[in-house]
């Protein structure tokens, strides 16, 4: 807070999080009024251990989001915590979510945001074929990452799915690309969008048209997905490993049994990915693996990277990137 650190990035693009061994003083207090006044987000982590301060009731009129410790706290104190604090309009996040018992209860309770493992990993209950469109995704993004692409094959991918050439066609449609002229083909809409944003709307889409489980909120998980394929990306890029295309679906696939809610090596049976991607998703060790480990590491705010020779300040940038492509792609499709 003394520093000022925060006011270096915008306001929209970042939470201020006070952790639970930072004392409740006049000159925090003071603080998150003046970042509040700004228009920062400001969050209290692992709140049970704040409660005692008698300076607490003049914090809270500041205070955005509570974050609950759902392992170190009991049912009774996490529904205490929503009945205790929403008068407030402060949001509670339960954090270290482990189990799918974990998110129903706090989802009834009253909880707004979800984090931990549960999220990362599947629990089946029933499981979802790979659809084929998947594999015409999974052709078009290998053809896009060549030296030389060819449009006509990838036009062709494109027109042969109904589904997917209304929506290219609707994005075309959309105010942020509105061509001029009529289109009178899949092949000018491709070349009006431009490769790069191809690719990126693929990237969406691919994850988006899976058929979830109604009582889990998946649009976290696809954007945590493409946070960690673009984190995987940006880190391939700035060490130059390789081309970068794997590294990203390496990373945008490493949930892929999560929302599947099929084993990993079950998924990877229908889908063409190459045979290092595999290993990589399957644990085996290969450049692929390693920039994934670190991908997650950086997701868990763990800073100190064994083997990552990047600077911090750079690790922050890239993850803060990554994290505004993910939130600005899933907004596109949506419109």
């Amino acid at each position: 807070m003394k520093s000022r650190v925060p006011t270096f990035f915008n306001p929209s693009s970042i939470v201020i999080e006070i952790l639970e061994n930072v004392e409740i003083s006049e000159e925090l207090i003071l603080s998150c009024k003046e970042l509040k006044e700004l228009g920062y987000t400001i969050a209290l982590d692992d709140f049970y251990v704040q409660e005692q301060s008698s300076l607490l009731p003049r914090l809270l009129p500041y205070i955005d989001m509570i974050k609950v410790d759902f392992i170190n706290t009991s049912k009774t104190e996490q529904k205490a915590m929503v009945e205790r604090y929403r008068p407030y309009n402060i949001e509670l996040l339960a954090e270290k979510v482990e189990t799918r018992e974990d998110f129903l209860f706090a989802k009834k309770t009253g909880y707004t945001y979800f984090q931990g493992y549960f999220f990362s990993k599947p629990h089946i209950v029933s499981s979802y074929d790979v659809p084929s469109y998947l594999k015409t995704y999974y052709h078009i993004l290998s053809e896009i990452a060549k030296t030389e692409p060819n449009i006509d094959k990838i036009a062709s991918e494109i027109e042969h799915d109904i589904s997917m050439s209304y929506k290219l066609l609707k994005l075309i449609n959309s105010p942020a690309f509105r061509p001029v002229n009529k289109i009178e083909s899949i092949k000018q809409a491709i070349v009006l969008l431009g490769l790069n944003e191809l690719k990126k709307w693929i990237y969406v889409i691919s994850l988006k048209n899976i058929n979830y489980p109604k009582d889990i909120n998946m649009q976290e998980v696809i954007k945590l997905s493409l946070v960690r394929g673009k984190l995987c990306e940006q880190i391939a890029i700035y060490l130059g490993i390789g081309q970068s295309a794997p590294f990203m679906l390496t990373g945008m696939f490493s949930l892929i049994d999560t929302l599947m809610h099929r084993s990993i090596q079950d998924v990877l049976e229908d889908l063409p990915l190459s045979d290092d991607i595999q290993d990589a998703l399957l644990g085996k060790e290969n450049d692929l693996y390693q920039v994934l480990l670190w991908a997650v590491s950086i997701e868990k705010s763990i800073w100190d990277i064994e083997g990552l020779k990047i600077p911090k300040e750079e690790i922050n940038r890239i993850y803060l990137s990554s994290l505004e492509w993910a939130t600005n792609l899933m907004e596109l499709e949506e419109g």
